[in-house]
Formats: C-alpha cells, sequence, structure tokens
C-alpha cells in the first residue's frame, strides 16, 4: 500500500473526564516532524502520544492537537496549584529585581500559566485509557486517509510511467535510420568542405562521431528505471525517497537524450519525458 503524507483524522471521546477530542492533521515533509497542541490536563501525556504516532508515522509533518473540554451543563471545580502558583511568584520577583522596568504579571497572565489551576474531578488512569483509545481510532482514520489519497498518487505515477515508456517505445525502432541520415548529412558536408579528403578517413571519423551521439543506452536505462518504478508501487511501503531518486535519474537520462539528439524526433521525445518526470516528480513528493 501506498501512503501520502496528507491526511487528516478526528476522534471523540465522552466521558466522566469530559469531551475529549483528537485532530491529526499530516502534510509532506522530508522527514517525521511532529507539533503537539494540548490543552494543560493533557500535557503530562505528550510522550506517550509522541511514542504512538511515531510508531504509525514514518514521514510527514503532523500537527496533533488533543482538548479536553468539561462534561456539558457541568463545571469542574477548579483551585489553584499552590505549589505552582508559589514558584510563579519567586519567578516573578526574580525577575523583577534583575528587570525593574518589567511589567508585573496580570491575573490573565497567572490563571492561564500551565499548571496554576487544578481541577478536580478528573481521574488521570481513565483519562489515559481514554485518550489512548481515542488516539487510536486517530490514527487508524488518519492511515487510511493517507492510503486513499496514496492510492490516486499511485495512478498517477503509473500513468505517467506508462506514457513514458510508449515515447521510449516509439522513438527506439527511428535511431538506426535517423543516425543514418544524419551521417550521409555530415558526410556530405565533409566532403564539400574537404574536397580531397580520404573516404575511409571520411568514415572512420563518422564511426566514432556515431558513438559519442547513439542514445540506445540512454533508452535502456529508461527503460530499466520505469521498470523499477513499477515494481516499488507494486511494492508498497514507505517507498517515496526510493521513488524521489528515481525521478532524479530519469530526469537525467531525458537530459542527456536531449543533448545528444541529432533530429526532432528524439529532442520532443526528450522534453515530453522530461515534462512527464516533471509530473511524477510533484506527486512523489506527497508520497511517504
Amino acid at each position: 500500500m501506498i501512503s501520502s503524507m496528507t491526511g487528516f483524522a478526528a476522534a471523540q471521546r465522552d466521558s466522566a473526564s469530559g469531551t475529549l477530542v483528537i485532530e491529526l492533521r499530516s502534510v509532506n515533509h522530508r522527514y517525521l516532524e511532529l507539533h503537539m497542541r494540548l490543552d494543560d490536563p493533557l500535557r503530562a501525556f505528550e510522550p506517550q502520544l509522541r511514542d504512538a504516532i511515531s510508531a504509525r508515522v514514518q514521514r510527514g509533518k503532523v500537527e496533533c492537537r488533543v482538548s479536553l473540554t468539561a462534561p456539558s451543563g457541568e463545571s469542574a471545580r477548579a483551585e489553584l496549584n499552590v505549589a505552582v502558583l508559589e514558584q510563579l511568584a519567586r519567578l516573578s520577583a526574580s525577575v523583577q529585581h534583575r528587570f525593574p522596568q518589567s511589567r508585573p504579571l496580570a491575573v490573565a497572565d497567572i490563571l492561564h500559566w500551565p499548571g496554576v489551576l487544578a481541577t478536580d474531578g478528573v481521574s488521570v488512569d481513565a483519562l489515559a485509557a481514554e485518550l489512548a483509545d481515542a488516539l487510536e481510532q486517530a490514527l487508524a482514520d488518519l492511515a487510511a486517509s493517507r492510503a486513499r489519497e496514496g492510492e490516486k498518487l499511485a495512478a498517477v505515477i503509473l500513468d505517467r510511467v506508462a506514457q513514458m515508456e510508449v515515447l521510449v517505445a516509439k522513438t527506439r525502432p527511428l535511431l538506426p535510420a535517423l543516425l543514418q541520415a544524419y551521417q550521409e548529412k555530415l558526410a556530405s558536408r565533409i566532403r564539400e568542405a574537404l574536397q580531397a579528403a580520404d573516404e575511409s578517413r571520411i568514415h572512420q571519423e563518422l564511426a566514432l562521431y556515431a558513438q559519442k551521439i547513439d542514445v540506445d543506452e540512454e533508452l535502456e536505462r529508461l527503460t530499466a528505471h520505469l521498470q523499477e518504478a513499477r515494481r516499488v508501487l507494486r511494492a508498497g511501503g514507505a517507498v517515496g525517497k526510493r521513488l524521489d531518486f528515481l525521478m532524479q535519474e530519469l530526469n537525467r537520462e531525458a537530459n542527456t537524450l536531449g543533448s545528444k539528439s541529432v533530429s526532432s524526433e528524439t529532442s520532443q521525445a526528450s522534453m515530453e519525458l522530461k515534462v512527464l518526470i516533471e509530473q511524477m516528480r510533484e506527486q512523489v513528493q506527497n508520497i511517504e
């Protein structure tokens, strides 16, 4: 299965602890990059969340938002966490002493400080179980979302691979005639320029030049790379980096084909191949 790095999933759990909502959003990125947005009562669970996500997602920029809302119609009783409050007071006094011009903390600043408010009625063990259950659902839905997108990307890439294979198949039979015509044209010009030129020397130089402009090897490598792209897509898994490497190799061969071209047919084939490769590369950038 091919997975895109783009996806979204959400899961919700209602319980005595309140309404727990988890949202996962992912976009393409070279590596795995996690951004956590957790409500204060849930900050202690960040390491477990990171480990769970990292175990299921290999590449992409993933944003995880987790919120906990008090049960409908109820207000959980909130109390000041004295220990945190006293620590905050000491820190604030130290800062004011060193920077007398600094603005004192406002009440709103203090109340929003992580850990200042302790809320009753939330069982840590129950919350941990609900969080794990909701995260498992969200991760499963995210994987399904990314797989659906990946299936579409794979179809686009395979379509471009098929078009490139047709181009290579059409170009290969033209090569002998194109090379022969170009050699005859070049020989005629050499004879005109060098009236008394040795005919055997002309044929020797033409043979050497023909080797330099022969693109059969490039077409063979293009065919091999396209076959490898098909194999990688069939194998599935985290293949984004492998496909990206293949795009570089395909582009290299298409460029060489263009630089060696001695006819409008091969030049046109080179340009069309590069367009298709660029279209594939854009899709590959989104594959895990």
